[in-house]
C-alpha cells in the first residue's frame, strides 16, 4: 500500500523542495543571483528553520506573532527563528504603519497599547482607526508601538522572491502552495505528462520580469488606478513570448471591455485596435458605429467578412453589415431567415422554485423506456475528451509547464488543433471502424476523475456513457467533435440543454430549453444550425408555467 505523503509532518517541506528541485533542473539558466543564492542557503538551514519558513511563506500575509505560531514538527520557534533572522529572510524590527498595526492586533491589545488616544471604548476596532491614523502618522516596530505586550513580530522579507519561484513554477500566480496538498489528498489527481526540454512557459529572465509586471498591471487596473497611465505602461512592454503576448492582448481586451462600458469610446477603440485577442475586431466595428463612424465600421465589417475569425465573428458580421449599409443610405438587405427547428411547447405546473425549467422539463418528458439526461455542454465534450485524450495532453513544447495542470496552456491558442493535428486525425479515425466505443470505455475507467478541460466526470455515469455510446451515431461524433477543433474556445459552450435516448430504438433527440421570455443566445444558435445542417434530431422547447388552480 503507497504511503500518504501528508503521514509525514514535514509534508509541507517535502513539496516546497520538490518545487526548488525542479527549478534547479528547469530554470537553472534563468534563475537571479539572488534566487540561486537563497535555494542554495535554505537547503542548508536546520530542517525546522526551513519548516518555519515554508510554513510562514504558505500562510496569509507577511507578518506572523511568534505567540500564533505552534507546531508541534517544528518544536521551539524562536530556536527555529534564529537562521531565519541571520540571513535577513526574516526581520523583528520592520517599520509598521497604524494600518497593519491594526492587522495583527486584536480589539483588546488595541484598547491596551492605545487607550489615552481612544475616546469610546466601547466602538468597534475599525471605528477607532480613522482617528488613530490622523494622530499617529509614523511608521515603527512592532515592539516600538506595543512595548506592553512582550510579543515578537516576525515579518517576511522574502515574499517576493518566494512568489517569483512559485511563477517560474506554475507558469501563473493564481495557483498556489495548497495545489500540493490538495493533489496528496486525492482532491484533485493529474494527468502525468513528460515534461521535455521546452516545457517552460518563462523561457528567460525578462520573459519572468514581463510576467510579473503584467501581473501588477493587472492588479492597477483592477484597483482602478488612471487608466492612461496603466495602457502606457502595458503598450511599453517589450515581448517576444508567445504566450505573454496573448496574455497581454487579453488584458488590453478586458481593459477596452471596461472602457465601453463606462462609455469612453475613445479610449475602447484605441485599445481595441492594438489588440489581437480573438473578438476584439468585432468589438471595434461595434464601437465605432456606436461613435457614428458608420463608413470606418463598414470598411472594417467589409474586410472581415472576407476573412472571419470565427463562426462566432461570422454571425455578428451577419448582422452588423446590413445593418450599416443601411445606415449609410444603402438599399435594404434582407436577412436570411433562420432554419426551421421542431419546437415543443410546453405549460408545466411550477413544481419547486429552487428547480430550474430545465429540470421540470426533464421529469415531464423523461420516460423508463426514453430517459432523458439535463447535459447541456458537459457529454459531447466529455465524449471528445475521452476518446482525444492523447492528443490533448500530448506533450509538445510550450504545453505543460508543471504536474499541476488541468490541461494545456495552449489549449484557446488558434494553432492548438493544427500543432496536434496528426494526433487528433488517429483519434478521429476510430470513429471509422468502431474502436471508439471500447476505448471510450476504457478511458472513462482508467482516467477517472483525472483533472481534463473537456471531461465533465460530476456529470458522466456509466448509465449516461453507456446509453451515448449506445444511441449516438459515429458520425454525429464526428461532425460535434471537428466542430470543437475549428474553435475550442467558442464551440464547447452552446450546446442544448437535455438530451432524450430511445436505447431499444438507439435514437436520440437534443432538446434546447427556454423558459418564459428567454430567448436563443448567438453560441446556442450556432448549434442548433449545425445540428440541422447534419440532420442531426434537435428541438427547441419552449415553456409556460402553467396558471394554479384556484
Amino acid at each position: 500500500m503507497t504511503a500518504n505523503p501528508l503521514d509525514d509532518p514535514f509534508y509541507y517541506l517535502n513539496n516546497f523542495m520538490q518545487v526548488l528541485d525542479w527549478l534547479e533542473l528547469r530554470y537553472a539558466d534563468v534563475l537571479s543571483v539572488e534566487e540561486q543564492s537563497f535555494i542554495g542557503d535554505f537547503k542548508r538551514l536546520p530542517r525546522e528553520s526551513k519548516a518555519l519558513l515554508v510554513r510562514m511563506v504558505m500562510r496569509k500575509g507577511i507578518h506572523f506573532r511568534a505567540s500564533k505560531l505552534h507546531y508541534d514538527e517544528i518544536g521551539d520557534i524562536d530556536t527555529a527563528a534564529g537562521p531565519l533572522l541571520e540571513l535577513g529572510w526574516v526581520d523583528e524590527h520592520m517599520p509598521l504603519s497604524i494600518d497593519t498595526l491594526f492587522e495583527v492586533l486584536l480589539k483588546a491589545e488595541i484598547l491596551q497599547c492605545f487607550s489615552a488616544a481612544i475616546d469610546q471604548p466601547k466602538g468597534k476596532k475599525t471605528d477607532w482607526l480613522p482617528a488613530l491614523r490622523e494622530q499617529f502618522p509614523q511608521t515603527q516596530s512592532f515592539n516600538d508601538w506595543c512595548p506592553s505586550l512582550e510579543e515578537r513580530l516576525f515579518s517576511l522579507t522574502i515574499m517576493g522572491l518566494c512568489d517569483r519561484l512559485r511563477l517560474m513554477f506554475f507558469g501563473n500566480l493564481y495557483q498556489d502552495w495548497s495545489e500540493f496538498v490538495l493533489a496528496d489528498l486525492g482532491v484533485y489527481t493529474y494527468e502525468k505528462v513528460e515534461f521535455c526540454a521546452d516545457s517552460r512557459g518563462l523561457r528567460s529572465r525578462d520573459d519572468v520580469d514581463a510576467c510579473l509586471l503584467l501581473h501588477d498591471y493587472q492588479q492597477q487596473f483592477e484597483a482602478a488606478e488612471a487608466l492612461d497611465e496603466v495602457v502606457e505602461r502595458i503598450s511599453a512592454l517589450v515581448l517576444d513570448n508567445p504566450w505573454l503576448q496573448r496574455r497581454r492582448g487579453k488584458l488590453l481586451f478586458q481593459m477596452a471591455q471596461h472602457c465601453e462600458r463606462i462609455a469612453d469610446f475613445s479610449t475602447a477603440l484605441n485599445l481595441y485596435r492594438q489588440c489581437s485577442y480573438p473578438g476584439a475586431r468585432a468589438r471595434l466595428i461595434r464601437v465605432l458605429e456606436r461613435c457614428g463612424e458608420f463608413q470606418l465600421a463598414l470598411e472594417l465589417a467589409t474586410r472581415a467578412e472576407q476573412a472571419p475569425e470565427s463562426a462566432a465573428e461570422q454571425q455578428q458580421l451577419l448582422r452588423m453589415l446590413p445593418r450599416l449599409r443601411r445606415k449609410l443610405g444603402g438599399p435594404p438587405i434582407k436577412r436570411a431567415s433562420p432554419r426551421s427547428m421542431q419546437r415543443l411547447d410546453l405549460q408545466l405546473p411550477r413544481g419547486e422554485p429552487a428547480l430550474s425549467v430545465e429540470f421540470h422539463v426533464q421529469a415531464h418528458l423523461s420516460e423508463e423506456t426514453a430517459p432523458v439526461h439535463y447535459v447541456e455542454n458537459s457529454l459531447i465534450n466529455s465524449l471528445f475528451g475521452l476518446l482525444c485524450w492523447p492528443a490533448i495532453f500530448a506533450p509538445l513544447p510550450g504545453a505543460f509547464f508543471n504536474p499541476f495542470q488541468r490541461g494545456p496552456v495552449d489549449l484557446l491558442n488558434e494553432d492548438f488543433p493544427g500543432r496536434r493535428a496528426a494526433l487528433f486525425q488517429a483519434c478521429l479515425d476510430e470513429l471509422d471502424d468502431g474502436r471508439y466505443r471500447q476505448t471510450i470505455r476504457e478511458r472513462y475507467a482508467s482516467k477517472w476523475g483525472v483533472q481534463s478541460p473537456f471531461v465533465f466526470w460530476s456529470v458522466l455515469s456509466e448509465e449516461l456513457l453507456e446509453q451515448a455510446l449506445d444511441c449516438l451515431p459515429a458520425e454525429h461524433l464526428k461532425h460535434w467533435f471537428n466542430r470543437l477543433l475549428l474553435d475550442i474556445k467558442a464551440n464547447r459552450a452552446g450546446m442544448p440543454d437535455l438530451i432524450q435516448f430511445w436505447p431499444q430504438e438507439k435514437t436520440y433527440r437534443m432538446i434546447e430549453v427556454k423558459g418564459p421570455g428567454d430567448r436563443l443566445q448567438d453560441n446556442q444558435v450556432r448549434w442548433l444550425e449545425f445540428c440541422h445542417e447534419h440532420q442531426m434530431p434537435i428541438a427547441v422547447c419552449y415553456v409556460q408555467w402553467a396558471e394554479p388552480d384556484t
